[in-house]
């Protein structure tokens, strides 16, 4: 889980529209196949993974690419007013290209009342949230992409209830879902089929690159994918 999320947070750094930006983590912990993790220790795996995918400056700089503008490096300074840095980002020179702006991802510790997971971080940037609970996680997943939007979601349980409830959350608000991503597939790649990159039903994505509107604009696609 660490390692695919640590890909998806890194890949261009963090500059896909389709890369992670707050992950919901309860306060207490989660359980696992390896025992109880707290917060801090789910956060941390998640940082390492990161640090641990970006320590080697000629690997990194394949996976991070450059930064695309002015405006990247001084909204990392600026979010560290936002959190407790648990992975600060890291300027890698490019072997290739020694003009080339490239920036790892800034990790930030929050809790949920945290107005900047109310936004868009446009980055190498990411909030790791401390919710009351997975119910809370939900409960604050519908509040800001009902209100906000979001181009894809992902979820992480053992429990076959949780993965429908965040599945009927994420069809409720319009934005496509992948359960436990593990492997090589990242929630960076969206839709299993590229016409739906949006799902045209959220007021990030209120448009698809194709859809059935030319028949009805009443109905969307929204799309959710587990392992078979």
């Amino acid at each position: 889980m660490c390692r695919n999320l640590a890909f998806s947070l890194t890949l261009y750094s963090g500059q896909m529209c389709t890369t992670p930006q707050n992950v919901l983590i309860p306060r207490d912990g989660i359980d696992t196949s390896d025992g109880h993790k707290t917060f801090g220790e789910v956060a941390r795996g998640i940082a390492g993974a990161v640090e641990k995918l970006t320590s080697d400056d000629a690997r990194a700089v394949e996976i991070t690419g450059a930064v695309v503008n002015d405006a990247i490096e001084p909204r990392i300074e600026a979010a560290k007013a936002h959190g407790e840095v648990l992975l600060d980002s890291r300027t890698v020179a490019h072997p290739s290209f020694p003009g080339a702006v490239v920036r790892t991802p800034l990790m930030l510790t929050t809790d949920k009342a945290a107005s900047a997971i109310e936004g868009e971080w446009f980055g190498p940037i990411a909030f790791l949230v401390a919710t009351e609970s997975t119910v809370d996680s939900v409960a604050l997943f519908r509040r800001i992409v009902g209100a906000k939007g979001a181009l894809t979601a992902s979820v992480y349980s053992t429990s076959s209830e949780v993965l429908d409830e965040v599945e009927r959350a994420a069809v409720d608000v319009g934005v496509h879902l992948s359960a436990n991503l593990t492997g090589g597939v990242f929630v960076n790649q969206s839709a299993a089929f590229s016409d739906f990159h949006a799902t045209g039903a959220n007021p990030a994505a209120n448009a698809s690159l194709t859809d059935g509107a030319y028949v009805a604009g009443r109905f969307r696609i929204v799309q959710s994918r587990r392992h078979a």
